[in-house]
């Protein structure tokens, strides 16, 4: 098991905390909440647990492309069991929509 840990700037705070997928074979989960109060909300902290060694570079590719286009802040926590890229993507995006839609119930 790896555990690889990312920044990124942000300006997004979600409205309440996401939970989307699974941890399965071939699949990951992705747990989104806000910044704690009292933290600056300028940045997406990210924590990657990977049953996958020595995709670091792919995974920072990723996440670095997402976080470009959807600024989301707040503390990432992502469980991977073997996903592939566009799996990562899907449920990334996943995350990405539902934070936009609590946003939009607000």
């Amino acid at each position: 098991m790896q555990t690889l840990n990312y920044r990124f700037p942000a300006q997004q705070i979600p409205a309440e905390a996401i939970h989307v997928g699974v941890v399965a074979s071939g699949d990951l989960e992705i747990l989104l909440e806000q910044p704690a109060t009292g933290e600056p909300g300028d940045c997406a902290t990210v924590r990657v647990r990977t049953s996958v060694d020595g995709f670091d570079t792919i995974w920072q590719d990723v996440l670095e492309r997402f976080f470009t286009r959807i600024p989301l802040a707040g503390y990432w926590e992502i469980n991977d069991f073997g996903a592939t890229p566009g799996v990562v993507n899907l449920r990334l995006r996943q995350a990405g929509e539902a934070a936009s839609a609590t946003a939009a119930a607000s």
